[in-house]
């Protein structure tokens, strides 16, 4: 996976700020065709789109059905990495929606999913219940503003970014270039 390679070969932190996609969905998601058809977009043309795109990366991309609000599971991401061994769930939350069409904004599915990686489900639902880190969220949100973001995945790397599934070689180009500017201002 290209995040990994860029991890080994820039020695980089990488750190997930969450972005508001399609904030209007309700909890209890929408079609995706829905979404398609209300944009004039074919469904069928772009899952074949994103399946291309996710074969490349080597990762699984289920048809989904549906879309759903993923507030909740970005609240629950942002708590999880407070919990040693917390960055799991980012993985599960991934195939709870683009693999097995899960709705990632029911408290449940989300309690199930960090059980599954081995968190406390009563701690989760406890910090989901008192919007904990809805602050956070907020922050997030406002960063990606701020940044320009439009879509995800976004990479950004002392204040250049590079948006949307793109090939190894533009973020890596992005990182080239930012490591460069870090050791022409060091010397």
């Amino acid at each position: 996976m290209r995040i990994e390679k860029l991890r080994k070969i820039f020695n980089i932190y990488i750190k997930l700020v969450h972005f508001p996609l399609h904030p209007e969905t309700p909890i209890e998601g929408r079609s995706v065709a829905e979404m398609y058809a209300a944009r004039g977009m074919d469904p069928k043309a772009m899952y074949e789109r994103m399946k291309g795109l996710m074969d490349k990366e080597g990762l699984p991309y289920g048809q989904r059905a549906n879309t759903y609000n993923s507030r909740r599971a970005q609240e629950l991401g942002k708590w999880a990495d407070t919990q040693d061994g917390g960055d799991a769930i980012h993985e599960e939350l991934y195939r709870a929606y683009f693999v097995a069409n899960h709705n990632i904004a029911d408290f449940d599915v989300l309690v199930d999913l960090v059980e599954t990686v081995g968190l406390s489900g009563s701690d989760a639902r406890k910090a989901l219940d008192e919007e904990r880190f809805k602050d956070a969220v907020d922050a997030d949100w406002e960063k990606s503003r701020s940044y320009g973001v439009t879509g995800v995945p976004t990479f950004v790397a002392g204040g250049y970014g590079v948006v949307g599934a793109q090939p190894y070689e533009a973020i890596a180009h992005m990182l080239q270039n930012e490591a460069g500017a870090q050791l022409r201002e060091s010397t």
